[in-house]
């Protein structure tokens, strides 16, 4: 079994309505991938994106406002309310992106340590988007007592230092197609080390597709070869590494594991 522990189902373009949705969660069950965390960005989408996902049970969600889309405003209150739903997990997708909204810094650190206050009251693991702003990232989760409630580097691409030091802060690095990209040599390296007991796999599909997919929308499917790089890429059984990131996500997002036992 195989999980995709972060993907973004409602904004597929080739999942239009339900029973393309369905065509898609069907495809990737195909492939051994049997559960899926559908991560939230935008508040003001969160409803849509539940409404849309009911159908599954196998299909978990996130609550939270993604860095890039601060700017569209932040209620805590109605966070904390739709995080109260049986299926949300995890609060996020949140965190701090210095690279494609550098002129948002402060906004984004607001809301950022909001989402971590929250995080932390409501006993649910971060989903963290990190991108040129390693010390940052760290310095405030560490100041937001985040290690109370662990969570997860997403679509990871920094360095084994940023790395070690949200593993030590109890967080989970997790892995995406661009580990198969030919330019991705220093997260190769950095992945190599990351120990088992701390490592998950994900597609943040629609975006990202993997290779042999390249140019290609991605899709929950495509994990599978995301898992199989990787193991490569270890000197693993892809079956071994199957296995332990299966058993890591339900370690993390611990709300997940029992909904997958009813």
């Amino acid at each position: 079994m195989l999980i995709d522990s972060h993907c973004h189902l409602d904004r597929l373009k080739s999942a239009p309505d339900q029973a393309s949705l369905h065509a898609i969660v069907d495809a990737a069950k195909s492939r051994g991938v049997e559960y899926l965390l559908c991560v939230n960005v935008r508040q003001q989408g969160f409803e849509a994106m539940r409404d849309k996902m009911a159908d599954f049970d196998n299909i978990f969600l996130s609550s939270g406002v993604h860095p890039l889309d601060v700017k569209d405003g932040l209620n805590v209150s109605e966070i904390k309310q739709f995080a109260t739903d049986q299926k949300v997990v995890a609060i996020g997708e949140t965190g701090l992106d210095y690279f494609y909204a550098p002129e948002t810094k402060v906004l984004q650190q607001q809301c950022f340590e909001q989402q971590i206050a929250l995080a932390v009251e409501v006993n649910k693991p971060l989903i963290v988007h990190t991108r040129d702003a390693r010390e940052d990232t760290i310095n405030m989760l560490k100041a937001g007592y985040a290690d109370k409630v662990g969570g997860v580097l997403h679509c990871f691409t920094e360095n084994w230092e940023m790395a070690k030091a949200a593993i030590d802060l109890g967080f989970y690095i997790s892995v995406s197609g661009i580990v198969t990209f030919k330019n991705a040599g220093e997260l190769r390296s950095v992945i190599r080390k990351v120990p088992k007991d701390r490592l998950l796999v994900e597609t943040d599909s629609p975006y990202l597709a993997p290779v042999p997919h390249r140019g290609q929308e991605n899709q929950p499917a495509f994990v599978r070869d995301v898992a199989e790089f990787v193991a490569e890429l270890r000197g693993e059984k892809y079956i071994d590494l199957a296995e332990y990131t299966t058993e890591n996500f339900f370690n993390l997002f611990k709300e997940a594991a029992i909904l997958a036992k009813r």
